[in-house]
């Protein structure tokens, strides 16, 4: 509609005045028949669905035309122009439809301010009300480059659903900038993530850029989306005096190659395109097979980034030391307002492996609502992983949601009240989108909380029997807390209650596979010595990913890695798990109180070549650099990288692959190696050949993992080839830019996960499809 508009030159008096001049919505009541007639040349060209005149149509956007109060009158009208226009021509063997268009406003709630949730709620329902009335078929959000806003608008529409009792399908379309995420910091997948909650009938990309630089995001969309998928690229990006060339038949030629790869539902164009592209695209089209929309993956949950639940990355790390309840610092800090320094402590569990941050600021003597405006509003400005909303105020709950631009979860819920807490949280989980912690609780009124594998599971059984067919809750979002009961209090009713929890999970597990696990595993060892707190907590973390936990609520900057314990360590405190001996807690706390266990003081009696693998097996720095300024007198720095360093490695390798470390524990490791390899590399001779070669090198798209790749670069570099790191998270466009760019003799791809030799794969064939030929 713009493009079309822009090239009408039409004067300050077709806008009304001076006043409204650019005001492109006002136009449908200052020159209808103008609106009217750029419907028909869409039509005629083959569109199928018109979009309304009412991007900037709420009174949000209005109100800087001092047209607020003609928002209703606007949008409806824009409304019945499309649709008299498209019901001039519609068939029963080819109707035509009408979508509402609601742009995003000109603010974003993350990035502009200046606007609240409520206020974007509000406008973007009564926008939707005169759509509705005006007689649209869709509601199309689009142009959207903050899913806070998106989450604003959806719930807006779905109280005037209930209000007027009908409803229409909605679409929802983002904007990815060339940066490759939405303006507010999100990717593709995480958006999609948010809003899979939300029932649309289509999820799509428009604008910002051409149809090439949305190839990787909107095949991502497409493999990820269990709904239709929507391409609106503009025709190119702008040139130098603002104006787009890209022609009719090269758009459609572009937009043809997603066609035939089958990622699209929806085709049409946005900025610089007119009806010549739209019939070029239609044209295009004839005798094409749509996409085939996939089954709904898995557990993901998103912050900016997407996180997917899976067994390739058990446990996920949630980071505890966010809750007032939990850490006295945390709780100091809030109560002292000092906020920005709080939520440092965020950043610093997600620094250290934290995948989630759980987030509690309930206490008693102070407000929470402005706790979590303050603190929210300051901690999604410092890390891009998923919130668990830890609280039992259902206020506090819906407060924090909408301060959550990603996919949330919510601890947490149970039965100990009855259905209580179901009917009031789940409705709130369903609204914004998040998943569910479910405490394994219900109303017995001698024992509340499951402490035996069998109660345990039977409390499941029915919360998930309630949760699916009751409160529409999704299976894969229900996250079931067996519960952890504190081992060494002496307390006759958990004397073996970690073994039961143990159990417990892999009982849930077998029996709900769709379903997820989270415990608190530092209960475990509360009322225990200090020293041997963390060893306990590591040897229970280790025997309940083993059972197929997949959360652990833990402090991420504590992490006692299980492979570092010694074998006596682990006895002692599997006899107390297990409950394997009458004087189990006497055995442990006397063990521990008796000498802090020291890794230390281990590595200093070990011969250095077996001191410096365990630096890398143990993941630690301390004690690294100066063992290496003895071992670089007496061995050449690559013989020191193959030799006990790898070695270290090799047998990081062989843990993780017997799940005796986590995928955080592998990344320490991976630290102390790069800390390794920079104090060794100044000393290296490099190669006198020059001309051996040129490398590029990446991590692919999704992954983080890079420690492979960054050793393969510090031995080809040292041995005479030019290497060009990409760094991590790398997308196949960009890997073909680098080639174009650097003209390598081969590309080497790195990645750790599961997922990650799929994604090999596709940019393997993107390579080859953009006439890539090295090896």
């Amino acid at each position: 509609m713009g493009t079309a508009l822009q090239a009408r030159d039409l004067t300050a008096d077709d806008f009304g005045g001076p006043q409204y001049e650019g005001c492109n919505e006002n136009l449908v009541l200052t020159r209808p028949d103008v609106i009217t007639s750029i419907h028909r040349a869409y039509l005629e060209a083959g569109a199928d669905i018109l979009e309304t005149d009412t991007f900037g149509s709420t009174a949000l956007v209005l109100a800087e035309y001092a047209l607020d109060r003609k928002a209703h009158e606007i949008t409806k009208r824009a409304a019945e122009l499309a649709r008299a226009a498209a019901d001039a021509v519609a068939t029963s063997s080819r109707p035509r439809f009408v979508a509402g268009s609601m742009g995003p406003t000109t603010k974003a709630i993350s990035v502009t301010g200046g606007v609240t949730f409520d206020q974007l709620r509000k406008n973007f329902k009564d926008q939707a009300r005169a759509l509705i009335e005006g007689g649209v078929d869709i509601l199309l959000l689009e142009t959207q480059q903050d899913t806070r806003n998106v989450k604003a608008g959806l719930i807006g529409i779905h109280e005037l659903f209930e209000e007027i009792g009908e409803s229409v399908p909605v679409m929802v379309s983002g904007t990815i900038e060339p940066m490759g995420t939405m303006l507010a910091g999100q990717t593709v997948e995480a958006f999609e993530a948010s809003l899979r909650h939300a029932g649309l009938f289509a999820i799509g990309l428009n604008c910002a850029t051409g149809p090439e630089f949305m190839t990787d995001h909107l095949r991502s969309l497409s493999s990820a989306a269990s709904t239709f998928v929507s391409c609106l690229p503009n025709a190119g990006l702008p040139d130098e005096e603002g104006q787009y060339r890209e022609s009719p038949e090269k758009l459609a030629a572009a937009l043809e190659r997603f066609v035939l790869n089958g990622w699209i539902n929806l085709v049409g164009g946005c900025c610089g395109t007119n009806d010549k592209h739209i019939r070029a695209i239609s044209q295009m089209l004839e005798g094409k097979k749509p996409r085939e929309v996939p089954p709904r993956r898995g557990s993901v949950l998103s912050g900016l980034e997407l996180l997917e639940v899976a067994d390739d990355n058990r446990p996920v790390i949630v980071g505890e030391r966010t809750n007032e309840v939990g850490s006295k610092l945390f709780r100091d800090l809030i109560t002292q307002e000092k906020f920005e320094e709080a939520a440092e402590i965020a950043r610093r569990q997600v620094k250290n492996g934290a995948h989630i941050i759980d987030i509690n600021l309930q206490n008693a003597d102070r407000d929470e609502l402005k706790d979590v405006d303050a603190f929210y509003d300051r901690v999604i400005r410092k890390v891009k992983v998923p919130i668990m909303i830890d609280t039992t105020n259902p206020a506090a709950v819906e407060r924090a949601l909408t301060y959550c631009q990603g996919k949330s979860v919510i601890n947490s819920v149970n039965l100990e009240d009855g259905e209580e807490k179901f009917e009031i949280v789940c409705p709130l989980a369903r609204k914004y989108g998040a998943a569910l912690v479910v405490g394994c609780i219900d109303e017995d009124k001698q024992q509340a909380q499951a402490i035996t594998r069998e109660r345990k599971l039977q409390i499941a059984e029915r919360s998930l029997a309630l949760l699916t067919a009751k409160y529409g809750m999704a299976e894969e979002d229900v996250y079931f807390d067996p519960l952890v009961f504190p081992c060494g209090t002496g307390d006759a009713n958990y004397v073996g209650s970690a073994v039961e929890t143990i159990e417990g999970v892999r009982l849930i597990k077998q029996r709900f596979p769709k379903s997820k696990t989270v415990l608190g595993i530092s209960n475990v060892s509360f009322g225990l010595p200090a020293a041997g707190r963390e060893i306990l907590n590591s040897v229970f973390l280790y025997h309940c990913t083993k059972a197929g936990l997949d959360l652990a609520i833990v402090n991420a900057e504590k992490i006692e890695r299980f492979a570092a314990i010694s074998e006596e360590d682990r006895k002692i405190a599997e006899d107390l798990l297990w409950n394997r001996r009458p004087d189990a807690i006497e055995a442990f706390t006397a063990h521990f109180r008796q000498a802090k266990p020291g890794k230390a003081k281990r590595l200093v009696e070990l011969p250095l070549d077996e001191r410096l693998s365990r630096y890398i097996i143990e993941g630690t720095k301390d004690g690294l650099i100066p063992d290496l300024e003895i071992k670089i007198r007496e061995a050449k720095p690559l013989e020191i990288i193959n030799g006990p360093l790898m070695a270290g490695m090799a047998e990081v390798g062989r843990l993780f692959n017997n799940n005796e470390l986590i995928v955080a524990e592998v990344l320490q490791s991976a630290e102390a190696m790069k800390a390794a390899v920079a104090f060794l590399e100044p000393f290296m001779e490099k190669s006198e050949s020059s001309s051996r070669g040129k490398i590029v090198l990446a991590t692919v798209k999704g992954d983080v993992h890079d420690i492979g790749k960054n050793l393969v670069e510090i031995i080809l570099s040292n041995n005479g080839y030019q290497v060009v790191n990409l760094g991590i998270k790398v997308p196949p466009d960009d890997l073909i830019r680098a080639y174009q760019e650097h003209k390598p003799d081969a590309i080497g791809l790195s990645g750790l996960l599961v997922k990650s030799a799929q994604q090999m794969v596709i940019t393997a064939g993107d390579l080859k499809d953009a006439g890539v030929r090295v090896p």
